[in-house]
């Protein structure tokens, strides 16, 4: 009888297949990579588990080769790549390719072998083609040297090549003659995009990319090769490292010492989820290391995650000064796949405990033994992906923690909601810190009313100027959010009163003065500025409102001779090190003003920063979205929270034109428990979430497809009548409130059910039906973070 197996393919189609074991091979189990036949060629599959029979009128092929002399993957990774895929009702292989480096899931190799060790006439080099046409004793041969480590798997050279990941190399403007349109093209991707494989470039804009590149990095303007980020992550640059202090001579506070106690017992008593809930500076930190300490010393792993690249580095740097023996493993998004792979091959075979550092893509990591998984700042959106596949961080954290029965800690000064809502229910544990570690406390919050600033092109209020200036006077520092990038956010056309929009997604184009450009910041689109107006051929246009890079323009115009001001935002930093560079400086007071957006809320320290100014409060806090309210008040609690850090005392400022709303009363007193009982009382009445499972399916189409309205008709009329039978609310199908996106129009419709289950089976049964699937494109986020 054939010795049968389930193997998936990890690239598209992703779908799992029978296969035969051939006599020659080695032992198989769950977990094992692969190549296997597939059509006329060759793919990479993993080991699902044993099959009991082949499917009906189905040939049965033999694998070809393994990759590796052991499995690659553990027992309980499977299970959890099984159990994601049937959350996000997509095929195994699809959660195995965005866990899997790009270089482990390629099957262009070859195979070197060591010939001298056999008594056969073997070649020294055999591609996957060509093991299928040996002998059988050629064939046993080969397996013998495979076995005994003589036979070793390298990627082509051709495929390694288009590995290698290209980074800009200065910032714009460019010296690249206006002509040279394909460069600019390039050069415009990456700062959009940041840095990219040769492979990510060809495919997205085609095999010129190659010769462009090439001229390019011969007057340095791109580099190849590694990115910095690691590098950077080693060198302390003086900015925001060491958040608690000395780490290695600490002593706990008595609030940290009842957590560690509450701490301990969750992890001794099976594990499971806990909640930090401390104030900014309370020394959340502090309690990670000594958890991590206790997981080292009983011989378990783990996992330490930030949100940013930025906090990873920092926290990374942290780690190596309190732990300089431990194992360490820094991975995150900006790594080359040669790095990555080499990372997740290295954990797939340790034994002993270790210590990962990163994004949430390290989730994905085969870390052996797994005692804790940390996530830092667990509100943050960027634990969320929405694009290619939808899937929160903290779900796969929870998963993989329950497996191995590891202690999961989410940290935070403003607990997502739902977490808080569980941990009030008895859910989760909980420990709090009220009191900031040291001398610091919490900064006073001012609110500044600017209703009257009403078509003026004044950002700040004489008030808030005065304050800036007076702390830089005095010899301190200040940070202005503003969470706008771009100089002016709309372009003004005086001839026929228009303004500039995209035509893929019908938006408001961002003037970016740096760049001279005009940017949509939804599909990158860009035109060179000076501009002919669409609409009138006008040339005469007025920028409107103020982005990061119009307020750094001001205030360097208005603060005394000598005074320096940075700026932190997306565009600012394209290029990793650029961030760090920025961040350094500031640190090493380099600069008295700090302007950016979102990105400087999040977990640095600057002792010297006695003020925090932000310029719009209300941005984000109206958008026809259920979690604006919950977003704003973390966005601003976490930016006050940079202010007194140090010895002296601190202050925020916020700007607002809607100083009745309810939020400031909560975000000036810091809070957090009155609005959680506000926002709270709120969903409950509304059905959202935690008080039900919310999803969000999402129909697209070209917008020159004439069939499109009839298909969102025919989805309309399947999900309200088989909803009713499930009990599952349904809002719409109606227009997203972003209408068109890359040149499809769009449509959302919100599910609102008791359980999970039932909405899988809805989807599954609106997406049997769709007429066009090459065209109409629809896709289910469960617990959406933005119904944009």
């Amino acid at each position: 009888m054939a010795d049968l197996w389930q193997v998936t393919l990890v690239s598209p189609p992703y779908e799992a297949w029978t296969y035969e074991r051939p006599s020659f091979f080695p032992d198989l189990s769950a977990g094992q990579r692969v190549i296997i036949p597939f059509g006329k060629s060759h793919r990479v599959g993993i080991v699902v588990g044993p099959a009991d029979q082949a499917p009906d009128g189905v040939e049965v092929k033999p694998m070809i080769w393994p990759l590796e002399r052991t499995k690659l993957l553990s027992d309980e990774y499977v299970d959890m790549a099984v159990n994601l895929a049937a959350r996000q009702m997509v095929n195994v292989g699809r959660i195995l390719e965005i866990a899997l480096p790009r270089g482990l899931r390629t099957a262009a190799v070859t195979f070197r072998v060591d010939k001298h060790m056999s008594n056969r006439k073997l070649p020294g080099s055999i591609r996957p083609t060509d093991l299928g046409r040996l002998d059988e004793a050629d064939t046993l041969a080969l397996m013998e040297l495979w076995l005994a480590g003589r036979m070793r798997v390298r990627v082509n050279a051709k495929r390694e090549a288009e590995e290698r990941f290209v980074s800009l190399e200065s910032d714009p403007p460019w010296a690249v003659r206006p002509n040279a349109k394909r460069q600019l093209r390039l050069l415009e991707y990456l700062l959009e995009n940041g840095p990219q494989s040769m492979y990510s470039l060809r495919y997205a804009l085609g095999d010129w990319t190659a010769a462009a590149v090439a001229k390019l990095e011969g007057v340095s303007i791109v580099r190849t090769g590694e990115l910095t980020a690691d590098s950077l992550a080693e060198v302390d640059e003086g900015g925001s490292v060491k958040p608690c202090g000395d780490e290695c001579e600490y002593t706990l506070t008595d609030e940290q010492q009842v957590a560690m106690c509450a701490m301990t017992s969750t992890m001794e008593n099976g594990g499971g989820p806990h909640l930090v809930h401390g104030v900014t500076g309370s020394g959340k930190t502090v309690l990670y290391l000594e958890m991590a300490r206790k997981c080292l010393e009983n011989g378990r792993s783990v996992m330490l995650l930030a949100p940013e690249v930025a906090l990873a580095c920092q926290l990374y740097r942290t780690v190596k000064e309190r732990f300089p023996a431990a194992q360490t493993y820094f991975y995150h998004g900006y790594q080359s796949p040669k790095k990555r792979e080499r990372t997740f091959k290295g954990l797939s075979i340790e034994a002993g405990p270790v210590i990962v550092i990163g994004t949430r893509s390290s989730l994905f990591l085969p870390v052996p033994s797994l005692g804790m998984v940390v996530l830092d700042e667990e509100h943050d959106e960027s634990y969320k992906q929405e694009e290619r596949l939808a899937y929160h961080a903290k779900e796969v954290a929870w998963f993989r923690a329950g497996l191995s029965k590891a202690l999961l800690l989410l940290g935070s000064a403003t607990p997502d909601v739902k977490t808080f809502h569980a941990a009030k229910q008895g859910l989760i544990a909980m420990s709090a810190l009220k009191e900031r570690v040291g001398d610091s406390i919490l900064p006073g919050v001012e609110l500044v009313d600017i209703t009257d600033m009403k078509g003026g092109s004044k950002l700040l209020a004489p008030a808030t100027e005065e304050a800036i200036s007076e702390t830089v006077k005095g010899g301190g520092q200040v940070i202005v959010m503003l969470n706008r990038r771009g100089y002016a956010p709309l372009m003004y056309c005086l001839d026929c009163t228009e303004t500039v929009r995209c035509p893929e997604c019908e938006v408001g184009m961002t003037y970016h003065k740096g760049r001279q450009r005009v940017v949509c910041h939804y599909c990158g689109l860009t035109y060179s500025y000076p501009l002919t107006c669409k609409k009138c051929g006008g040339s005469s246009f007025v920028p409107m409102g103020e982005g990061t890079e119009r307020l750094e323009e001001v205030l360097q115009e208005q603060l005394p001779e000598g005074t320096k001001v940075l700026r932190l935002d997306r565009d600012a930093t394209r290029r990793q090190e650029r961030m760090e560079e920025i961040l350094g400086a500031f640190g090493r007071k380099e600069a008295q003003v700090l302007v950016g957006t979102q990105m400087i809320s999040k977990g640095h320290h600057f002792p010297d920063v006695t003020l925090v100014v932000v310029a719009d409060g209300d941005l984000g806090l109206n958008l026809p979205d259920y979690r604006s309210t919950e977003r704003t008040f973390q966005l601003l609690v976490q930016v006050a929270g940079r202010a007194g850090r140090g010895d002296n005392p601190g202050k925020v400022l916020i700007q607002t034109r809607n100083p009745g709303h309810p939020i400031w009363t909560e975000i000036v007193a810091g809070d957090y428990a009155g609005f959680f009982d506000r926002e709270i009382s709120r969903r409950s009445m509304f059905k959202y979430p935690p008080f039900s499972r919310m999803a969000l399916v999402r129909i697209s189409f070209p917008v020159q497809y004439q069939d499109g309205p009839a298909s969102v008709s025919l989805f309309a009329q399947v999900l309200h009548e088989y909803g009713r039978k499930l009990g599952i609310d349904v809002l719409g199908p109606a227009p997203a409130p972003l209408s068109m996106l890359r040149g499809r129009k769009r449509f959302n419709c919100l599910l609102k059910s008791d359980d999970w289950a039932k909405v899988r089976t809805l989807y599954g049964h609106m997406a049997s039906v769709n007429p066009d699937q090459k065209s109409v494109r629809t896709s289910l986020d469960l617990d959406p973070l933005t119904t944009l």
